[in-house]
């Protein structure tokens, strides 16, 4: 399996992102080598794919086929393919506050610690649909490593289309995110035109 083991803070500095979009509240210091430099068109567009690939922690091939799938989707194929990431299992946990870092959120998800509608599932890739209850199973609960989270992950914003209770640590999904509901700096139009070329 292939894992990426690129320094967080380093590779959000090349792309130009906050690190808190993947849950790290640290800041780096130093500016990128190319920040001042004009980047060309292809540039631009392969930057926001890297942005969202490194964002929600997908590989290339994998991506490619979120793309193909968003394409063949009604609507915008960009607005799909973003809502698509947004529905990953890891994302959602991470979005309702079960981890601290989107990274974590993968970690917990394969160590088989979650249930959707009551069946464990432990593919990070798996697509929440709307109406599904998301919880952390019962011998989780206890664990030290959760009180720990939830300690941390107390004040997040929780977006509008989950339902989160913390105390049960259980969450539903009202309803599927539109792609206003997504606050990820990420602008698809320029990761479709580089898929369309």
């Amino acid at each position: 399996m292939a894992i990426n083991r690129v320094p967080v803070l380093k590779r959000c500095r090349a792309l130009g992102l906050e690190p808190a979009y993947l849950g790290y509240d640290k800041k780096s210091n130093r500016t990128s080598a190319r920040a001042g430099k004009k980047m060309s068109e292809y540039g631009l567009q392969l930057r926001e794919k890297q942005k969202a690939k490194f964002i929600y922690g997908v590989l290339e091939k994998p991506f490619r086929n979120y793309y193909k799938k968003a394409d063949r989707m009604k609507g915008m194929t960009g607005e799909n393919l973003m809502v698509m990431l947004e529905r990953r299992l890891d994302s959602v946990v991470f979005r309702m506050g079960f981890a601290r870092t989107r990274r974590e959120a993968r970690q917990v998800v394969g160590h088989q610690h979650f249930l959707v509608n009551g069946k464990p599932v432990q593919i990070p890739s798996y697509l929440i649909k709307a109406g599904d209850v998301i919880e952390v199973r019962e011998k989780a609960k206890s664990l030290q490593r959760y009180k720990d989270i939830l300690e941390v992950t107390s004040g997040r914003l929780v977006p509008e289309w989950m339902d989160v209770d913390h105390e049960a640590m259980k969450g539903t999904i009202k309803e599927l995110p539109t792609r206003e509901m997504i606050d990820v700096p990420v602008d698809e139009m320029l990761i479709v035109e580089l898929y369309s070329k």
